[in-house]
């Protein structure tokens, strides 16, 4: 409807368009959802829609597609829709199919009732027409109604002026054309416009701030939330326990139930007992009690002398037996029911278990252990239906204990001998049955009922609903359990009743069978839940010869829901006209441990209920508690009991009457008395049960015989439940007998009339205010119009994260819904919960049709859905998370102190006896070095050295794939090639000194060579990784770059790689005409140089290192020869390297440490060097591992990507390696070189995978280095005998930081184990030469020890600085020349960029000095701010990859201060959006920090760099550039 619309005016219209249809008022709830949406419209929200990938919509729409539902129109009418106290209306009837069409072909966008306030574009007649029409050939009735636990009612559908709708055309989310985003600003990409969007939905205002807060750990503080001084308070006096009718005595009441059986039995053996139904709703068997008698006394004889021996027998009376029989045979069931009670044995009535992985079937098994089961009593058919193993034998059910399965059928029975009579005693204590009874968590718990609670029972049920002799029965309940036990197997045979049973199976073909059958055989009473009456509206097209009149009780079971109300208005409104009576309808309520709590019941005197109209006082002012509402009289016209409450109050426990304001209320019905003979209370749900004030919801408490004893072997829990005394506000007992406790929520009215409003299983306690699931579902199931929700399937459940109850909603959509429809219902869903319950969903998940675990009768099995959502196996199709409005006990903001200057800081530290964090590795100045050192400066001196003195010493040995020498290199063939490249780069190159040649080869020795090979001509080299052959759009550029960036005046490279350069896909990705000469390496000239360069001053340019950093920006560092010499003198000393040793690579050889290790080192040091390619672990990952083992080497270097390799690729190998002869106890060093912090789980695994190989656990160690200084830290360990040659440093140490200490920059030692605590390992020993300090990066003051700060490094390797062509020397320059503020102010340091901390430990060096171990956190160009704290990526990376068992690899990033992670996927696309919650629920508990976006995608999606590292920037360019392709993308609101 156009423009702004007041309630009053929307309903007027409302009645003027629908009034034709409505022969009866209004419906409270769907009005209320109405109003709500419409609200909430005119604030026009607009929330991104996620995005999936095409695969995906496609096949989760046709996934679970099942036949449509229900009768005639369109399955909409089928699906439980509808409104929380939905009216369901007559109207179905009378809108034909005809009426139906041609509105829709007109083009008036039919509509319908809920639809009016939001009916957004799309949703228009064409397709709901091509929804009837595709389902109208379909016969009446001829579709299955899904009987579930969940129902409510569908809206009617409606004619609609043309003018009167006005279709807002929904924004088209897959285009990513320019968009206008809410704050006007265009932004072009589908994603940042998406982004957008989300930020100006989260720019709303908040609710109130809450200013309380209770300290975690004494760290981060949560909030708390604190009362709402505003909040509702009960009012009322104390309520007065109360009590039922007294439980008449009649003279031929049976002593006992078996008493009863065998005097009809014997008296009226005709006397039908049950008739059973097949699938045509034909009668397909007559038990009659003689039959039933008969029978009963054969089972009864057979369990006790039948089964084991004479002496053994297994069965003795006081066993419990579990009775297996489908829902399509309650014959056999009674007939093993009262066998098991003749006998006096406890029967256990279970569902069939179907197949071995059935919902819920474990724990039944844990129940039937408990009970110490045995024996399982089954019917013929049953048994032959039952999963079977190959042998025919029946396979244990998982958690189930073995049993004997016995057929009780009575042709496979022995007779009884003549003078074999069962024992038939008076009711007494001895347990009767046990009725199972599934808890909120899962669990299945059995109900133990005596003998003389079963009587009783029975007893108050006649009285209660006036049973006599002979009456006849309808019972469409399940007859194991619950009320259709109670009445149907139960109370009719203490009467002589006759029950017709309608089986589960008739009721999904015909819905409207047990009506035609009360009419056929002129039922006086039917048992039935709402569902079964919303099914008989739903399948009813005027049938003519309809007649109700004969009914005198419609027991409605589930009475107590808060949705039954509307199912008993609608029943009545169209079946009054058919003879129905109103004072028939008969709610109630029950459970499992109090049996029957309370039930309406007609026939009583008025006066019981007329003083609903009186006002409650209390306090010197009278709220009136409860609208005036009568008892049901004479006329017939007056409607039963029922209170209109505000929805808020009862969030706080509080009942109120609601006044005009009908936005928030709920509508409920009077489950009339309490049962004769018991006395009822209503006690505080939590604390000691106290009593209730008379406006106050509490937990019902029952007192009588007739109850539940106790939970079958679970003292504490029977004590709890079944053995409470409730107390009055003084702290005195109400009775001195115990009371049992309901699970119902509800109270006592005036006049006795008892209220359910929930139940406690269903109970959410969310921010201190309570919410009824129950309430919720119906809220859902009003919203659509359109009937969205498959067959009203809605689960709804909480999940505790953050210190808090959040709500989850699961809801299976109908198989031809599109997204936008389902992105729609899920948008209003939130939006009507928000209005009417005040609350926030967490999250809102939608699954293909027929997919949620199911109970044996169909309804949706809650707690293994909520078990499914936790582990991440629900694989929804739709979500929707919100975590921004439902999550208000965040932290608060982090708020920037104002720095203290880093005068005081030193001060503070010196006064507290605070060294400051400084310290060196040994001084490079005090070690005798064979004199080398002082002989050459120059490397390329070094190298014509060696070729002179030990010319046939090998420096290089290069392994291929097999493990075989590829190649190898000697002092002098390695001088004579580089001879040989300097002449070819001066004479083909015509270069002069100082030149800068990119050298562009894969791992091997052409590069070694061709590196000297420059050094000899006096050019300054750079490496370069070449291009991937099968990737080069992507690889390519980035060579172009380098070769660009670091003006190279020529490249170098092989034949191989020069044709690919100048290939076809090389110039489709680059200009090929603007490559400098290349030069090709393979065919050299002949002659030597006339001489070999020798620079004129150390400090010349040696050679530039290029590196792409993880932020993704392109830096060379300038290495002089200076810096060249010292670094490799700082490595020699550091891992003792000389000629005799010799140690295998395994590294990329461009860049870093990687690059001096392959190409330098050997050469200064002479020792040999084992090179191999990482490259070629793809192919054979042993080869590394191999190589050190055949090769006797004691030191190797590697990356993380090289150690993840083995990892994951030799795992489950160890055993068949250990055979082929892999021996790794000669390791005493194996160092991973990065730029980041120690990857401790990484390291931790691969010691622990390897150690049966001989890997000695402290061998593993890090090394770490940065742009400005390519190694800072480098521990080989020394182990064992090693340790006396002097340079023995101590292992590596670990410590655990408090994560969310770092998060504000500080540091806090905890210990292991502790929450929160993070495991830091030591970076490696400090190389000779290396002194470092920790600076604060803002005020450049110097920190104390354990303190956090910037990592900053004085050494004679340090690179000289940036080479950049984009001369922005002044951002840069300070990264190299740095001083203190503060202190020290003359040296000059070089700032790495990365946060960290200097701890001295206990241990002590070498030189006997205390040992000080640097820790690396993280650089600070990653780092994230974040509600005012720094975060490092790889802590919430680490917690997502534990999120999901699919979850191999995550990367996160912000954007626009919103937290994107990005989640590699390994598994199948179904399983994508389950990650969505998972991930957002592990980044809150553990990071406290709300996930903006979640973005699940393909394996090998997150670029990772030579090194291991993730280039996150790049990530999040693709990102918003759109180029990822996403299996799903979701925006949490």
């Amino acid at each position: 409807m156009e423009g702004d619309i007041t309630q009053k005016g929307y309903e007027k219209k409302r009645s003027k368009l629908i009034g034709a249809y409505l022969p009866q008022p209004p419906n409270v709830h769907t009005e209320a959802v109405q109003a709500a949406l419409a609200k909430h419209k005119e604030r026009k929200m607009a929330v991104p829609m996620p995005s999936k990938r095409r695969s995906l919509v496609v096949q989760t729409s046709m996934d679970a597609y099942t036949p449509p539902d229900t009768s005639s129109g369109s399955e909409d009418e089928g699906s439980v829709q509808g409104d929380s106290q939905g009216t369901p209306t007559s109207s179905q009837g009378s809108i034909n199919m005809e009426h139906w069409i041609s509105q829709a072909i007109h083009g008036s966008t039919t509509s319908t009732t809920s639809s009016s306030s939001t009916q957004s574009g799309g949703s228009g007649a064409a397709h709901r027409l091509a929804d009837v029409m595709a389902q109208t050939h379909i016969e009446n009735h001829s579709a299955p109604p899904d009987v579930t636990t969940y129902t409510s009612e569908h809206a009617v559908p409606v004619e609609r002026p043309q003018g009167s709708t006005t279709s807002r055309t929904a924004p088209k989310y897959g285009n990513a054309e320019l968009m206008e985003t809410g704050d006007g600003v265009p932004v072009s990409s589908r994603v940042s416009a998406k982004i957008q969007q989300l930020v100006n939905t989260l720019k709303r205002p908040k609710r109130p701030p809450l200013r309380e807060f209770f300290v975690d750990d004494f760290e981060e503080l949560l909030e708390v939330q604190q009362p709402d001084p505003n909040q509702p308070k009960p009012e009322g006096a104390q309520m007065l326990a109360m009590r039922g009718e007294q439980l008449g005595v009649v003279t031929n009441w049976p002593p006992s139930l078996e008493a009863a059986l065998q005097r009809w039995g014997t008296i009226s053996p005709k006397a039908p007992c049950l008739t059973t139904m097949d699938t045509n709703g034909k009668p397909l068997y007559i038990l009659t009690y003689g039959k039933l008698w008969t029978r009963s006394m054969k089972v009864a004889y057979n369990i006790l002398h039948k089964l084991g021996t004479k002496q053994e027998p297994m069965v003795r009376p006081g066993d419990r037996v579990a009775l297996v029989f489908p829902n399509n045979d309650p014959a056999a069931s009674m007939v093993a029911f009262y066998g098991c009670l003749l006998a006096e044995v406890v029967p256990v009535p279970i569902e069939v278990p179907l197949t071995r992985k059935d919902a819920g079937s474990q724990q039944i098994g844990f129940l039937l252990g408990s009970c110490g089961v045995t024996v399982a009593l089954t019917s013929d058919a049953c048994h032959k239906g039952l999963p079977k193993s190959p042998t025919g034998e029946i396979p244990q059910f998982k958690g189930w204990p073995k049993l004997l399965w016995f057929v009780t059928e009575s042709k496979h029975l022995s007779k009884p001998p003549r003078d074999w009579f069962p024992h038939i005693k008076d009711a007494n204590n001895d347990t009767a049955y046990i009725e199972y009874k599934t808890c909120k968590d899962g669990s299945v718990l059995g109900v133990t009922v005596t003998r003389i609670a079963l009587l009783t029972h029975c007893q108050a049920l006649t009285q209660a609903c006036g049973y006599t002799e002979a009456e006849t029965i309808v019972n469409v309940l399940d007859f194991k359990k619950d009320v259709g036990l109670w009445h149907g197997i139960l109370t009719s045979v203490m009467n002589m009743m006759h029950v017709i049973s309608i089986p589960y199976s008739l009721m999904k073909v015909n819905p409207l069978s047990w009506i035609q059958k009360v009419c056929q055989y002129k039922a006086k009473v039917a048992c039935v839940k709402s569902r079964d009456m919303h099914w008989a509206l739903v399948a009813h097209r005027d049938q003519r010869d309809i007649n109700l009149s004969s009914l005198r009780m419609l027991i409605v079971a589930d009475g107590a829901n808060p949705w039954s109300i509307s199912s008993c208005d609608a029943f009545l409104n169209v079946f009054q006209s058919k003879g129905l009576r109103q004072e028939v309808i008969c709610p109630c309520a029950s459970s499992p441990e109090a049996l029957t709590v309370a039930i309406r019941r007609y026939w009583l005197p008025c006066s019981k209920g007329a003083a609903w109209g009186r006002c409650l006082s209390a306090a010197g002012r009278g709220p009136a508690v409860i609208t005036a509402v009568s008892a049901p009289t004479d006329d017939s016209n007056q409607p039963p009991g029922r209170g209109v409450l505000s929805m808020h109050g009862l969030t706080y426990g509080v009942i109120r009457v609601d006044s005009e304001e009908k936005l928030s209320v709920l509508t409920v019905q009077d489950v009339g008395l309490v049962m004769p003979g018991a006395i009822m209370c209503s006690v505080k749900p939590d604390g000691i049960p106290q009593l209730c004030r008379t406006d106050e919801v509490g937990e019902l408490c029952v007192c009588a015989v007739a109850t539940g004893t106790s939970y079958y072997g679970l003292s504490g829990m029977t004590k709890n439940t079944f053995e409470v005394f409730p107390v009055t506000s003084s702290g005195a007992p109400v009775s001195e007998y115990p009371f049992v406790r309901t699970g119902l929520l509800g109270f006592v009215g005036p006049g006795g009339l008892v209220f359910a409003v929930g139940k406690m299983d269903g109970l959410m306690v969310v921010s201190g205010r309570r919410h009824n699931a129950d309430d919720i579902v119906a809220t859902a199931l009003a919203v659509e119009p359109m009937k969205f929700v498959y067959r009203g399937r809605i689960a709804v459940f909480s999940v505790t994260v953050l210190h808090d109850e959040r709500i989850v909603i699961v809801a299976e959509q109908r198989p031809d819904s599109t997204e936008e429809d389902s992105f729609q219902w899920m948008s209003r869903v939130l939006q009507a919960i928000d209005s009417i319950h005040q609350v926030g969903v967490y999250c809102l998940a939608l699954v293909p049709a027929n997919t949620l675990p199911k109970t044996p009768l169909g309804g949706i099995h809650l707690s293994e859905t909520k078990q499914l959502f936790l582990e991440g196996s629900l694989h929804p199709c739709n979500v929707l998370m919100c975590p921004h409005t439902c999550v208000t006990n965040l932290p608060k903001p982090r708020q920037k102190q104002p720095e203290i200057g880093p005068a005081s800081v030193m001060v503070g530290n010196l006064v507290s006896g605070k060294r400051i964090a400084q310290a060196s590795g040994r001084d490079l100045g005090q070690i005798e070095d064979n004199d080398q050192a002082r002989k050459f400066l120059f490397l390329s001196e070094v190298l014509q050295w060696r070729a002179q003195t030990t010319p046939d010493h090998v420096l290089y040995t290069l392994l291929n794939c097999r493990g075989t020498i590829a190649n190898s290199l000697t002092c002098v063939q390695l001088h004579k090639r580089a001879e040989k490249i300097a002449v070819m780069l001066m004479e083909r190159g015509h270069l002069q000194d100082g030149d800068h040649v990119a050298l562009v080869y894969p791992p091997g020795v052409d590069l070694i060579a061709a590196f000297y090979g420059c050094l000899y001509a006096g050019c300054v080299p750079i490496t370069v990784r070449p291009p991937h052959p099968q990737n080069i759009a992507t690889t390519l550029p980035t060579v172009k770059m380098i070769v660009e960036v670091s003006r190279s005046a020529c490249l170098m490279t092989t034949q191989l790689i020069c044709k690919l350069l100048r290939s076809r896909e090389a110039a489709a990705a680059v200009d090929v005409r603007a490559w400098p000469p290349i030069l090709d390496t393979d065919d050299l000239p002949k002659k030597r140089p006339a001489q070999i360069y020798k620079p004129s001053n150390p400090d010349m340019l040696a050679y530039l290192d290029f590196s792409v950093s993880t932020t993704g920006m392109l830096a060379g560092v300038k290495m002089s020869h200076a810096a060249t010499s010292a670094f490799c003198r700082s490595i020699k000393l550091q891992c003792e390297l000389y000629p005799s040793r010799e140690v295998a690579i395994c590294l990329d050889p461009y860049c870093g440490l990687g690059f001096v290790l392959w190409c330098l080192c050997s050469v200064y040091s002479g020792h040999q060097s084992i090179l191999i390619p990482p490259a070629e672990l793809e192919t054979n990952p042993a080869l590394w591992l191999l190589a050190v083992s055949q090769y006797k080497v004691r030191d190797t270097f590697c990356s993380y990507s090289v150690m993840e390799l083995c990892t994951k690729g030799l795992g489950s190998q160890t055993e068949s390696l250990k055979a082929r002869g892999l021996d790794l106890s000669r390791v005493r060093t194996c160092v991973v070189v990065a730029e980041e912090r120690p990857r401790i789980a990484l390291t931790q695994s691969f010691s622990k995978l390897f150690k049966d190989l001989g890997l000695h656990p402290r061998a593993v160690s890090t090394s770490f280095g940065c742009r400005v200084n390519l190694a800072i830290c480098l521990q080989p360990h020394r182990l064992w005998t090693l340790a006396e040659q002097g340079t023995s440093g101590p292992d590596p140490t670990t410590v655990y930081v408090d994560m969310r200490a770092l998060r504000h920059d500080r540091v806090r030692l905890v210990e292991r184990g502790s929450p929160h605590s993070l495991p830091l390992m030591e970076s490696g020993k400090i190389l000779p030469g290396v002194r470092i300090i920790i600076a604060n990066p803002e005020t450049k003051g110097p920190l104390g020890d354990s303190h956090l700060g910037e990592i900053w490094v004085h050494s004679a390797h340090n690179a000289s600085g940036y080479f950049t062509i984009y001369g922005d020397e002044s951002l840069q320059s300070d990264h190299f020349n740095s001083r203190l503020s503060f202190g020290d102010t003359q040296t000059v340091w070089a700032r790495t960029g990365y946060l960290g901390f200097l701890r001295r430990t206990e241990l002590t060096d070498a030189n006997g000095e205390r040992h000080d171990a640097l820790y690396v956190v993280g650089a600070l160009d990653e780092a994230m701010e974040l509600r005012g704290m720094r975060y490092h990526p790889i802590d919430i990376e680490t917690s997502v990859i534990r999120a999901h068992k699919s979850v191999t690899e995550c990367a996160v990033f912000t954007w626009t201060n919103l937290l994107v992670v990005v989640v590699e996927l390994d598994g199948s696309e179904q399983e994508a959006l389950d990650l969505v919650p998972l991930v957002t629920n592990v980044v809150l508990e553990e990071h406290y920090l709300v996930v903006g976006v979640v973005v699940v995608v393909d394996i090998g999606v997150i670029p990772i760099n030579s090194r291991g590292e993730k280039q996150r920037m790049h990530l999040r360019d693709g990102f918003l550039a759109d180029q990822l392709d996403p299996i799903y993308v979701a925006y949490n609101m």
